[in-house]
């Protein structure tokens, strides 16, 4: 597949923006291209990266991947399909706001349809950053977007529930600045209740809604549909799923000598028919 061209990339940014007017579509999260083939094969009309996944691609754990080693990774992302790309871009990797636009910047020249800062910490001890310093980086990461002329969405993520903070109050308090910063979706990992997403809609007002399912939910798509969400992200969860299948296939292997984990391989042939 060949890179693609300016006006590509333009075309797939303002089919996202589209794709968030009205409905609610599912955006899954590959983490490397035969994932992202797949998807596309599969249906989907964008994608987005899981940052966790790069990084156990890479062995290490989430958050541990570079900046650039990042931007490697959106570019190749970028390239794997003719979808538009959601780009998990952690909190923004930067110490201070303008480097964090110095970061977007970067990223933006990868040919992402959108970005997402979260205002995780990283510290255990306080795995939250202060409000006003989260809304300075995303209002950094806002202008750098606007600077650039790029028709790229802006993701602002009030991590509380994923980070072990399920404050719905402190939640709701900061999507609602995040959305003054200039965020275009507002986005709170680990919600899960109808009462929970009902009113992170309410705050979001006329702003889209993206609302993570990493694992199975009593809600089908179409009670989230109703519930005013305007589109649902699977995280990491492809990957675990992945990383579940080669734990069982090789578990028996290790323990018991035994082969039988391998029953539920795909076959290869299906997997080169489906990448010819």
């Amino acid at each position: 597949m060949l890179p693609p061209d300016a006006d590509d990339i333009q075309s797939r940014r303002a089919r996202f923006r589209q794709l968030h007017a009205r409905g609610c579509f599912v955006l899954p999260n590959p983490w490397d291209v035969g994932s992202a083939r797949y998807l596309q094969r599969q249906g989907f009309q964008a994608l987005a990266t899981t940052s966790a996944g790069c990084a156990w691609s890479e062995g290490r754990p989430d958050g541990a991947v570079s900046l650039q080693a990042t931007l490697e990774h959106l570019r190749l992302m970028v390239g794997a399909t003719t979808l538009p790309l959601n780009a998990d871009f952690g909190d923004g990797f930067g110490d201070t706001p303008a480097d964090v636009a110095v970061a977007v910047t970067a990223a933006l020249e990868t040919g992402v349809a959108a970005l997402s800062i979260e205002d995780a910490s990283g510290d255990p001890g306080a795995p939250l950053r202060p409000l006003d310093e989260a809304v300075q980086r995303l209002r950094a990461a806002r202008e750098a977007i606007d600077r650039s002329g790029a028709d790229v969405l802006l993701v602002g993520r009030a991590e509380n529930f994923f980070v072990g903070v399920p404050d719905l109050d402190d939640t709701l308090l900061r999507l609602r600045a995040y959305a003054q910063a200039g965020a275009d979706v507002l986005y709170a990992p680990g919600i899960s209740t109808r009462e929970q997403i009902r009113a992170v809609v309410a705050v979001a007002g006329s702003k889209p809604v993206n609302l993570l399912v990493g694992g199975p939910t009593p809600l089908r798509l179409q009670d989230i549909a109703a519930l005013g969400v305007r589109r649902v992200s699977l995280g990491g969860a492809l990957a675990r799923a992945a990383w579940g299948g080669l734990i069982q296939a090789t578990q028996p292997i290790v323990q018991d000598g035994c082969f039988d984990g391998l029953q539920q391989a795909a076959s290869g042939a299906a997997l080169n028919a489906l990448f010819q």
